[in-house]
């Protein structure tokens, strides 16, 4: 554990929302030659990385001018909220709560952060912290060009984030194997701190499979994820590179000039490098943006145990003759794991052949799965070792996909031209709003984008002309009362999330 005397931060950014699209990476050694699917237009083409050459102890050329190309800028614009006192019939008319005693004001601030281009056709990964709660978000690449960027989806629990730029033919980077980077092995980490761009540094590998509750903390103080049971997924890979505020989201590379991982955290005693800094295992990043790709949300599959890391200290404790493994604690409920045979008191050793000696390792591996994926677990019981193969479930028992919630078509409004999902009361309560929907989507050609200068995707719907909304059908409704009535448009209020002003703005219906 990391000194309570040093603070370990999260390096960089604020956010906006979005949808989705990315790449497959599947990596296979054969020699010196590497054949992967790799990130070109859309998902599964075939590039031969032929004899590439690998610097030499202390030569670093190679690693840098390959992956700097791919790492981007990222310049964040967010609100800062100041509440001030308001006449209680506006907080009334806008859906306040009025707990707060009035109104909001806010305060535009800027913050920056890295990237890494993951495929030609513009999609990038980043950190969820880089981009969180920002209400506009530019994209500089290495060779200064600048873009405006929209939020693809994000993972909290991860702590990654995919955004994309609309341009083709960028230099994508070529993902590696995290699973074989080595403590003591030379990285290097490519981004941006302190707005100073396209910047590397050298360090080594100093641990691997690190848990240092930063992604707990935070989740613990803002709200639960999408999914139910999804739980912060630390595995870092920890190096001495110098890593500062503004490298969040670059890229850590091997001396290849492959991707090994997402820098994303820094311990430090005054928030800058102290010589400690975390990044996200390459293996996850590519889990992750792929279900975004494909689902439209993370799926991950579960195992259904209680673990518990054995060492030289708890194992007579726990009655287990071993002093290391993950141990199966309980099996509460019907679970994949109970499924398979698996019981308690069995300590696992290996999950597909990868050694599990510590519980944020053991999390990883079972994250890099689907429900419905097969798992093979090797374990030691009562002296012997015996290998189990466990097919994993969701985080509702079953083994199918968990779409994302469905939300209405551009259609079902008209020519509006505009997406809708609900909001949670729970959602609701964070916002400050007590009624509302969100706008997920809007189509160029609509009313909302032609007519609605403030209304953006994120935006929450409190209230169409006199009606108060907090369904989609009570939207639908107002509309269609609206055209009942002959009019020709409607007034449309609402706020941002992270923002809290008021907008109103009139829109055409027909």
């Amino acid at each position: 554990m990391i000194n309570n005397q040093w603070k370990t931060a999260l390096i960089a950014v604020t956010a906006s929302v979005a949808t989705i699209v990315g790449y497959k990476a599947i990596e296979k050694r054969e020699g010196d030659v590497f054949l992967k699917e790799a990130p070109s237009k859309g998902i599964n083409s075939l590039v031969n990385y032929a004899n590439m050459p690998v610097g030499q102890p202390g030569d670093f050329t190679y690693a840098a001018s390959t992956s700097a190309p791919a790492v981007v800028h990222i310049k964040a614009k967010s609100e800062r909220q100041m509440r001030q006192r308001m006449p209680s019939i506006f907080e009334e008319f806008f859906g306040f709560d009025e707990g707060g005693g009035g109104g909001m004001r806010s305060q535009q601030q800027e913050s920056s952060g890295s990237g890494v281009i993951i495929s030609e056709d513009g999609y990038i990964a980043t950190n969820n912290h880089v981009v969180e709660g920002a209400s506009e978000l530019e994209v500089v690449t290495y060779d200064k060009k600048s873009y405006t960027a929209k939020v693809i989806g994000t993972d909290p629990s991860t702590d990654i984030a995919v955004i994309k730029i609309e341009e083709t033919k960028l230099p994508a980077i070529v993902f590696g194997n995290s699973d074989e980077a080595k403590v003591g092995e030379w990285v290097l980490a490519v981004g941006n701190p302190f707005n100073l761009e396209s910047t590397v540094t050298a360090g080594i590998i100093s641990a691997i499979g690190r848990d240092i509750s930063i992604l707990k903390n935070r989740m613990q103080m803002q709200r639960e994820g999408e999914q139910r049971g999804d739980s912060p997924i630390e595995s870092f890979i920890q190096t001495d590179a110098a890593v500062n505020p503004g490298n969040s989201g670059g890229a850590l590379v091997n001396l290849n000039g492959e991707l090994i991982g997402i820098n994303t955290a820094i311990a430090s005693p005054n928030g800058a490098y102290a010589g400690y800094a975390f990044a996200v295992p390459s293996s996850i990043v590519k889990k992750v943006t792929m279900d975004l790709v494909k689902f439209g949300n993370v799926q991950r599959g579960y195992l259904g145990i209680q673990p518990v890391e054995l060492n030289n200290k708890n194992y007579k404790e726990l009655d287990s003759k071993l002093t290391s493994g993950i141990l199966i604690y309980d099996l509460p409920g019907e679970s994949a794991a109970k499924a398979a045979g698996l019981k308690k008191g069995d300590v696992i050793l290996k999950v597909d052949g990868i050694e599990t000696k510590s519980e944020p390792k053991f999390r990883e591996l079972i994250a890099r799965k689907r429900p419905g994926e097969k798992v093979n677990i090797q374990v030691n019981r009562d002296g012997s070792t015996k290998n189990v193969e466990v097919t994993l479930r969701n985080n509702e028992g079953g083994s199918g996909i968990l779409k994302k919630p469905a939300v209405t078509t551009a259609t079902a409004f008209g020519k509006l031209g505009i997406e809708v999902e609900e909001i949670s009361d729970k959602e609701k309560a964070k916002i400050g709003v007590r009624n509302g929907v969100r706008i997920t989507s809007i189509s160029s050609n609509g009313f909302i984008a032609r007519d609605a200068e403030n209304i953006r995707e994120g935006f929450i719907i409190t209230r169409i002309g006199n009606v108060k909304v907090n369904s989609i059908a009570d939207a639908k409704n107002a509309i269609a009362e609206a055209k009942k009535q002959n009019e020709e448009g409607v007034l449309i209020c609402g706020v941002y999330e992270g923002l809290n002003r008021n907008f109103c703005e009139g829109v055409a219906i027909e």
